[in-house]
């Protein structure tokens, strides 16, 4: 990972970013999918970038490094107004009822890897009359693209699943699907930045938290909190789950110039915001919450546009921390 920031080398290394994230190559290519249970795809022969969809653990050099940390030191320069900041910061719920307004349920989205990268929530496979009751709480499940599988996958006769969101019309959009049961899921609309948390659960309850590109939409300075409550309703032994955006990602270097509100924490076209997180930032507030690291990784993957011959680096941040027993 990087650790300094250089504008030394705008002018060669941002023109380098641009040709390495989104260089062309017209080389003929074969519809194939990952095989099932195949594991990692590792590109060993750049000859070959084209013929899949995606490479994981892609390997970053010193100059595609160097190109990254040059594109955000530009594009973070100019940091927004503190009268522009406060009001995004405010209007953030008006921002997230726009968005799933324009997108209704078409944002949800089948993420296939859910219970691959995280078997903690796949079904328990034992005996139902077997199975001991088992609480999930979704911090921030938008239009359910991780409660609605579990739902539709488990069937345990003692599974409780809730979630909540910043967005009302993003709970109203999870409340009209079909795979939508109130009978074992209760959803609901709270500030996960406030001191104390209003959720029809006790503290010391939940066996598993979830937070997937969630913590990211908060302002940086309200990060602690909302994992010092995690923490709070975990069970001890219970696990919090996360997925985020890590620092580099494509989605940051190409944020123009004025859309960055503080380093590295930045405002969409769409009035929403994110941040790019690295891992000591994350096993140090995850810590200091008071939970246990289990799992820190960086998911470093190559994404392929083969019809359009695009290359885009990715860079996403996986954890998992219990809660000491």
């Amino acid at each position: 990972m990087l650790t300094t920031s250089s504008s030394t080398m705008l002018g060669k290394y941002g023109r380098q970013i641009l040709r390495r994230l989104a260089s062309k190559s017209w080389e003929h290519t074969r519809q194939r999918k990952k095989p099932a249970g195949a594991g990692s795809r590792v590109l060993t022969d750049v000859r070959e970038v084209f013929e899949f969809n995606a490479w994981d653990h892609v390997q970053w050099d010193e100059e595609q490094e160097l190109a990254a940390q040059a594109a955000v030191a530009k594009n973070s320069t100019s940091k927004m107004e503190a009268e522009q900041k406060e009001r995004f910061q405010t209007d953030a719920p008006k921002f997230w009822d726009s968005f799933y307004g324009i997108h209704d349920n078409r944002f949800f989205k089948d993420r296939h890897w859910l219970f691959t990268e995280f078997p903690e929530l796949a079904p328990l496979a034992a005996d139902p009359a077997e199975q001991q009751p088992r609480s999930i709480f979704e911090l921030g499940c938008g239009v359910g693209n991780t409660i609605l599988p579990l739902l539709q996958y488990s069937s345990e006769p003692q599974l409780k699943v809730f979630g909540c969101d910043f967005s009302a019309r993003a709970i109203e959009i999870l409340r009209s699907q079909s795979q939508f049961d109130e009978k074992r899921c209760e959803v609901f609309v709270m500030d996960a930045t406030l001191d104390h948390w209003q959720v029809p659960f006790e503290e010391n309850s939940q066996d598993i938290i979830v937070m997937i590109f969630v913590l990211s939409a908060i302002e940086p300075k309200k990060m602690q909190r909302v994992l010092d409550n995690c923490c709070r309703y975990l069970r001890p032994g219970g696990m919090l789950l996360f997925r985020d955006y890590g620092r580099y990602d494509l989605a940051q270097l190409r944020f123009k110039s004025g859309k960055c509100m503080e380093d590295n924490f930045y405002v969409r076209g769409d009035g929403t915001m994110v941040y790019f997180f690295t891992e000591d930032e994350l096993r140090g507030m995850m810590t200091q919450a008071g939970l246990q690291e289990e799992q820190l990784i960086v998911d470093r993957r190559l994404q392929v546009n083969r019809g359009r011959g695009l290359k885009m680096y990715r860079v996403w941040i996986q954890t998992k921390f219990r809660k000491p027993l």
